[in-house]
């Protein structure tokens, strides 16, 4: 009688190089950067917005840099949970993974209606629920078809972004050095860089800024999420981390500069996107047009990301015993189906509680998925600290590590101070301080939950074999 045992679905290495370099890529150029630099400029000025820009682009790459390490020594899905599951503790992998998923699964709901209603420009009849529903069905259809499905997808989505920031810069650098001209408006050169002072805001004004700025880099990590799908891992994260200055100098910086450099700063922060008026300004038709459609890709692109992001992280949760075992299921394309549709539902249900819970449940929501970012790097970096600790206890040799942080302990020591700051400017801050509290009280309920139920539980780890198998394309 045989004993052969039917191989079971695994989650597929489908992605290659391209797919990760795109997806690191495209994780940082949303709509941050599309609406949100208009806010940053408004509050800090232009220097301060640059300033701003850099920092959050450092906090960035120090994160990173640890993820990669923790990545490319364990190429799991579900990363960053898994690495603080096991070198942290348990009880931080679970707060930090249901954290991650419920901010991300809410930006997802958020991300449906803001991409319906950018289609009322074009189509001002149809209900905004319709769009909604039908976006609701092509990113679930991407993302349940297969793992090179959402690969080749979030590849062009990532694709039209790129190359909208790439062609706003070309157009917007000729117009600030007067080698395109503007309509009805002369050459500006650097006037609007020392009108008001270099810093007319302030320090303040930089640190205040610096929350939308933060946010606007936050889902970079998304490249560790799909870590466990990805071809050659060992190769392809290092490649892509150590490309990111490159991309954060030149789609983020040299587009503050020239969004600064051609729009007064007072009138940046009341603009609904600042790049339809530098197009407008130098006499491009259509620009508003064509922003709204750039917008559309980018917004689809997050909800898209969202979307594997929550899905994988759920995943890693069941694996470990932190969540139901139903979501540790994958059907025959390699896909944690219930998962999916757990994730999506939850978005869905989310946009309700802004109807009939919006000054309860929802501003709670809310709160925990404005701190889930910077906790998340936060967990990244001790996790970090925590991995190299026992590697070295253990009698592992840096030299074999295939990606290392360099500069240890500075790096994520630097890392926890910055992500700290931020916390610690976020009390002191009316505006964002019930985000703080909030979201700190529902990170100390979910650790009085472990405790209370799995305290005296075995968590499995199932770290060193990851459970996939590679998928040509």
């Amino acid at each position: 009688m045989s004993t052969n045992q039917p191989s079971q679905p695994s989650l597929k290495r489908a992605m290659k190089s391209r797919h990760l370099f795109m997806m690191s890529l495209g994780g940082i150029i949303g709509t941050g950067l599309f609406l949100g630099s208009g806010y940053a400029i408004g509050e800090a000025g232009p220097l301060g917005a640059i300033l701003a820009y850099l920092v959050g682009g450092l906090l960035m790459y120090l994160a990173m840099v640890c993820l990669g390490e923790l990545s490319v020594f364990m190429p799991v899905s579900g990363s960053f949970q898994a690495h603080a599951t096991k070198f942290i503790g348990p009880a931080t992998g679970f707060v930090i993974g249901w954290v991650y998923w419920l901010s991300w699964a809410m930006y997802v709901g958020l991300e449906f209606v803001a991409a319906a209603v950018l289609m009322k420009r074009w189509f001002p009849d149809v209900s905004t629920w319709i769009w909604s529903a039908i976006f609701v069905v092509l990113l679930f259809g991407i993302n349940a078809l297969a793992t090179k499905a959402f690969a080749e997808t979030e590849y062009w989505f990532a694709g039209i972004k790129v190359f909208a920031v790439i062609l706003f810069i070309i157009i917007g650098l000729s117009a600030v050095f007067g080698l395109i001209s503007l309509d009805s408006e002369p050459t500006p050169y650097l006037s609007n860089f020392v009108g008001d002072g270099l810093l007319p805001a302030g320090m303040i004004g930089v640190f205040i800024s610096m929350m939308s700025v933060i946010y606007a880099f936050q889902g970079a990590e998304i490249m560790g999420v799909a870590a466990g799908e990805t071809e050659e891992p060992e190769k392809n994260i290092p490649r892509a981390i150590r490309t990111i200055v490159i991309r954060i100098l030149l789609f983020y910086i040299l587009a503050i500069f020239v969004l600064s450099a051609l729009v007064p700063y007072k009138e940046a922060g009341v603009l609904e996107s600042p790049f339809v008026t530098v197009f407008d300004m130098v006499g491009i038709p259509y620009a508003a047009d064509i922003m709204n459609f750039v917008i559309l890709t980018a917004i689809l692109s997050v909800g898209n990301t969202g979307l594997f992001a929550c899905t994988r992280i759920l995943y890693s949760l069941s694996e470990t015993g932190m969540a139901p075992k139903l979501f540790g299921k994958l059907d025959k394309r390699g896909v944690p189906l219930y998962s999916l549709a757990v994730t999506l539902g939850f978005a869905l249900l989310s946009l309700l509680t802004s109807v009939v819970a919006a000054d309860t449940l929802f501003v709670i929501l809310l709160a925990v998925s404005g701190i889930g970012g910077t906790l998340t790097w936060l967990v990244i970096a001790v996790a970090q600290i925590g991995f190299r600790r026992q590697f070295i206890k253990n009698g592992g040799k840096l030299e074999d590590l295939k990606f290392r942080v360099r500069l240890y302990p500075f790096v994520p020591i630097l890392c926890i101070v910055i992500c700290l700051f931020i916390f610690g400017f976020m009390a002191f801050d009316a505006t964002q301080r019930t985000s703080l509290y909030w979201g700190f009280g529902f990170i100390a309920a979910c650790y009085g939950y472990y405790y209370l139920k799995f305290k005296r539980k075995q968590v499995t780890l199932p770290m060193d074999t990851a459970k996939v198998e590679t998928e040509e394309i």
